[in-house]
């Protein structure tokens, strides 16, 4: 008798114990501000059917997007630059890569050539690609005095946290294209240059995940590199929802980063396009439109020169990019995340007409390096 009431007492002291601990766990919740979550790994990694080196990193927040939507004084490009539509002519091929190609060839005396991101920081990759190609366009233009490519560490961590008004993004990967794009019209760029603080001349995937949760500049920071961001500011983004306003936008100056949910074959066909294949929670850069029979756009990647094969057209396109039919561009550009940028007010029209960036054949010697003391070609460039 005395054994069957000792086991009764254990098993009720049992439970009087699991009882007050659930009472505790409710009464002191724990808070993620009072925690330091492991880190995990820097690779993300891709599924059975996808490329092997995909990475991926959007994550679409479309009441976030919609409220940032709204703040804008004209949100969509038809609505913030009409004169786009109205002053187009007849449609051309335009391949604004060139002006890049051009740019990094004269400030650094090689030529360009597409990186690799290394983590899922791919939203930072495609905004910079397009900062980078509308500054390109810019210096080309004589409109800007110097050119220099943009770190996306920057532009990630500032997504992630200070355009969303948060004190942490936490240690898991992605971000999106309103929070992109709130980042840089709102602070501004950051570029590929030593800084008091930090090196930011080469991409470091390390990096990027922690200022993904500090956010621009790191933990230490202190704000200091938000005000170096405030000093570059892209002026303007507005939303793109079409082919028609992307080949528009494009036909100007002004590249698309593209934050969508298609996925692509890693084969281009004949033609240099890619056939739509499987899904990619992915942002990628529309950075050159092509018309005639087969209309499309040219989509830079950034997993590095080698995760696709196949033709190119031109022959000069970006290693690792891959032209993307009207109706798919449409379906990508519906989900209304993704913006073209411009760093002048507003979005005025730019005649590129006879500009080496819509040649389909060019003379080896554009690309050559030019003399330091000559930095600026004034027949390479365009009247604005």
């Amino acid at each position: 008798m005395n054994s069957k009431l000792s086991s009764l007492n254990v098993g009720l002291l049992l439970v009087a114990l699991l009882a007050g601990l659930l009472v505790v766990g409710r009464l002191v919740p724990t808070t993620t501000s009072n925690l330091a979550p492991a880190k995990p790994s820097l690779a993300v990694q891709p599924k059975p059917n996808d490329p092997p080196s995909a990475l991926f990193g959007y994550q679409p927040r479309p009441a976030e997007t919609r409220r940032f939507l709204q703040q804008l004084p004209k949100a969509n490009i038809r609505q913030a630059a009409p004169g786009l539509f109205q002053a187009a002519a007849a449609p051309h091929d335009v391949f604004l890569y060139r002006a890049l190609y051009r740019a990094h060839q004269q400030k650094f005396g090689q030529p360009w050539q597409v990186g690799r991101q290394g983590i899922g920081d791919c939203v930072s990759w495609g905004w910079a690609h397009g900062a980078d190609i509308h500054l390109a366009v810019m210096w080309s233009l004589g409109d800007s005095a110097d050119w220099k490519p943009v770190a996306t560490e920057s532009i990630y961590g500032g997504s992630r946290v200070e355009a969303r008004g948060v004190a942490r993004g936490g240690w898991s990967d992605g971000s999106y294209g309103a929070a992109a794009a709130r980042w840089v019209r709102e602070y501004g760029l950051i570029f590929r240059e030593p800084y008091d603080q930090v090196d930011l001349s080469t991409y470091s995937a390390k990096r990027a995940k922690d200022w993904g949760n500090y956010g621009n500049g790191g933990k230490d920071d202190d704000g200091q590199l938000d005000d170096q961001a405030r000093q570059h500011p892209v002026r303007n983004v507005a939303l793109v929802t079409n082919f028609d306003e992307a080949a528009a936008a494009i036909a100007s100056g002004y590249p698309v980063p593209v934050c969508s949910n298609q996925g692509f074959a890693s084969k281009r066909d004949a033609d240099g396009f890619a056939r739509p294949s499987g899904t990619w929670p992915h942002c990628m850069c529309f950075v050159a439109v092509r018309h005639g029979d087969r209309p499309g756009l040219l989509c830079l990647n950034s997993w590095g020169p080698n995760w696709i094969e196949g033709p190119k057209w031109p022959d000069d396109m970006p290693d690792g990019s891959f032209w993307v039919e009207k109706s798919v561009v449409d379906r990508m550009l519906a989900g209304e995340d993704s913006f073209c940028v411009s760093g002048y007010d507003g979005f005025p029209f730019r005649e590129l007409d006879h500009a080496l960036w819509v040649q389909v054949e060019l003379p080896l010697e554009v690309w050559q390096p030019a003399a330091e003391s000559d930095s600026f070609h004034p027949e390479y460039a365009l009247a604005p």
